[in-house]
Parts: C-alpha cells; sequence; structure tokens
C-alpha cells in the first residue's frame, strides 16, 4: 500500500509549449523536480507553428528533444467569434492577448482533465509583455479560465503569488526563479546552462499584433461585416487590399503563389479579374452589390500588370471557369491606389 510520501511524488503536468526558448526552459525546470510533463501546442487563425515566422514552427523537433508527448489544438470558429469582440479588449493591434490565453489555459485545462494532471506550466515572464503578463493580467487570465492557483510559471515563479502546488510542496518554490521584464539574459544563461547552445528566437509571429494586418480586420470590421469565416481571415493574409465602396473591396495578389491562393479562396459571387493580353496578377472582388465597382477593380488589376501606362487593354472577368465579361481598362494612376489601398 503506497505511503503518503509516495503521493507527494507523483506529480504531473501539462505545459503550453509555444516552441520559444521560454516555455522550453520551463519544462526543463520542472522537468528536474520530478515532474511529469505532458505538452499541448495551440494553433489558431492568426497565429501557427506552421507560418515559419519563428513562431514554434520546429515545436515537434522540441517536443522530441524534450522528451514529452505533444498535443495539437486548433481553436477555429470559436476563436474567431473571441477576437471580434474580446471581454478584455485590444492591445497595440487588433490582439486580445488576455482572452487568448484565457482560451489557451481552458483548451490546456481540458487535456489536464484527461490525463489526471496536477497544473499547468507556461514560459510566461513577468513584466515581458505589457498587456497579458503583468500581475494583474495574469491574475485575470486564470480567473477567466477556472484556474487559479493552478498555473506554474517556473521563470517568473518567486515574483507572483505562490501557486497551488507550491503551497502544498508538491514543487519547490525555492528551485523556481524570479525573472521579470524584457531582457533575455537570464533565460540565455539558462540555455547554456541545459545545453541549448543555438536557442530559438522569442516565440510570436501573431497577425493580430501586425499593424498592416489589423488594418485589414478594422476595415473587415468596420464596414459590417460581424461574423468573417476563416476563408475571410485567410483573405486577409495575402495580397493588396482595396476598399472600393462600403460593401466591396479588391484582393489583387503580389506573385504567382498569391495569385493562387486568391483564386483558391473564392467562393459563390466573389469576381476574378486578370488582364487577358499581359502578364499580370488575379484581383478579387468580394462584398455585395459589385457592378458598380468593375471598371475601378479592373483599372486597378491593370496597374499591377505590364500593360502598357496610359492605354486601354482588356481585363477579363471571370466567376470560377466561366467568362463573364472583358472590361476594356487603363491602368489607373497611383493617386488612386493610394486613396483606395487598405
Amino acid at each position: 500500500m503506497p505511503t503518503d510520501d509516495t503521493k507527494v511524488q507523483k506529480k504531473k503536468a501539462v505545459a503550453l509549449l509555444s516552441g520559444g526558448l521560454d516555455s522550453n526552459l520551463a519544462v526543463r525546470i520542472m522537468r528536474e523536480q520530478g515532474v511529469e510533463v505532458e505538452a499541448v501546442s495551440i494553433k489558431t487563425p492568426f497565429c501557427d507553428f506552421d507560418c515559419g515566422r519563428g513562431c514554434g514552427h520546429n515545436l515537434k523537433e522540441v517536443a522530441s528533444d524534450l522528451g514529452i508527448k505533444l498535443k495539437t489544438i486548433y481553436l477555429g470558429e470559436e476563436y474567431l467569434k473571441m477576437v471580434m469582440k474580446p471581454k478584455y479588449g485590444y492591445g497595440s493591434g487588433m490582439n486580445p492577448c488576455i482572452d487568448c490565453r484565457a482560451m489557451m489555459y481552458k483548451s490546456a485545462k481540458t487535456h489536464m482533465d484527461e490525463i489526471g494532471a496536477d497544473f499547468l506550466i507556461t514560459g510566461e515572464v513577468l513584466s515581458q509583455r505589457p498587456m497579458s503578463q503583468n500581475k494583474r493580467a495574469l491574475q485575470l487570465i486564470e480567473q477567466s479560465a477556472a484556474m487559479e492557483g493552478k498555473v506554474v510559471r517556473p521563470l517568473s515563479a518567486r515574483n507572483l503569488p505562490s501557486s497551488d502546488p507550491e503551497k502544498s510542496g508538491l514543487i519547490k518554490r525555492e528551485e523556481l526563479y524570479s525573472i521579470s521584464g524584457r531582457s533575455r539574459k537570464e533565460q540565455l544563461k539558462l540555455a547554456k546552462r541545459y545545453g541549448i547552445f543555438d536557442p530559438p528566437n522569442a516565440a510570436g509571429g501573431c497577425s493580430l499584433t501586425d499593424k498592416s494586418f489589423s488594418n485589414r480586420l478594422k476595415d473587415l470590421i468596420t464596414n459590417g461585416d460581424l461574423n468573417p469565416t476563416l476563408n475571410d481571415v485567410e483573405l486577409l493574409k495575402v495580397g493588396r487590399h482595396f476598399r472600393l465602396s462600403s460593401t466591396v473591396k479588391l484582393i489583387v495578389g503580389r506573385n504567382e503563389e498569391e495569385n493562387e491562393i486568391v483564386t483558391g479562396l473564392a467562393i459563390a459571387n466573389d469576381l476574378l479579374l486578370e488582364s487577358i493580353q499581359y502578364k499580370g496578377p488575379v484581383g478579387m472582388i468580394r462584398g455585395n452589390n459589385l457592378g458598380p465597382v468593375l471598371d475601378t477593380a479592373a483599372a486597378v488589376v491593370n496597374r499591377y500588370s505590364d500593360a502598357p501606362r496610359g492605354c486601354a487593354s482588356p481585363v477579363s472577368v471571370y466567376m470560377g471557369t466561366r467568362d463573364l465579361q472583358s472590361i476594356n481598362s487603363i491602368p489607373c494612376d497611383d493617386s488612386l491606389l493610394d486613396k483606395l489601398r487598405i
């Protein structure tokens, strides 16, 4: 029959693994205390580990190196609804960081319940991010996710109130750290100690913090689309965007790859435009009452083609494989582009 001491030694946790250095270190610190760790990674429509921009695209390799199981959780439509109306508002862009972290905690909590884990591990560092990593925000996130006292932040724990696992003696507070601020000096020292000689950049890459992307999303919401789809979000990530009217916008591919993406994202009632005689981009107009802006759309599409300036040349308007019409159009001037650009 197991003794009480044996029960105390059984420690299991779930880690939010981003692929960045901080969460990597947090897992290592906890494993030194004999904690069995499994990890979850969160993908959203706005930031996932397949984007290749330093936001954890090497997650599988990190988990393998740590020797821990990894579960991927995708937050789709429900995440999009939260972004449209976050309880705690936005950061510098359209980033609802507090609500976002709360959703991540909730997802991790579900996995904790499934595997019988005692607490959650994160790589959060106090004061590293102004909106979501101050003491008040960390408390709000825990409350929103019904995770009060169940979150251990090994890198900053000694700067924060003791978590339940610390209070109960499940883990030793004195072996946790008191890192704070945006400097990565202490993390880099720890990385060297753990034999990580080529540490990854801080995990990030959320498009909601990007000014250009945020402007596009604001435009979508401002012009009445309060229920955008995942297709709308994917379209925001590519091309040049122009507002042709309060109900219509134009997206113009910037290269062959984006032309294919724009074409592939076309849905019912979207119109595609392309110069007939000259090499150039694919344009898409989406919205209601497209007819009045067709000439303007054709002029913009021709402007980014090899069509000679000042001379009219035909632009094909089509839907799927069905040609609808041809518009003889003179490429517009840059002053109009500046006026229409989102």
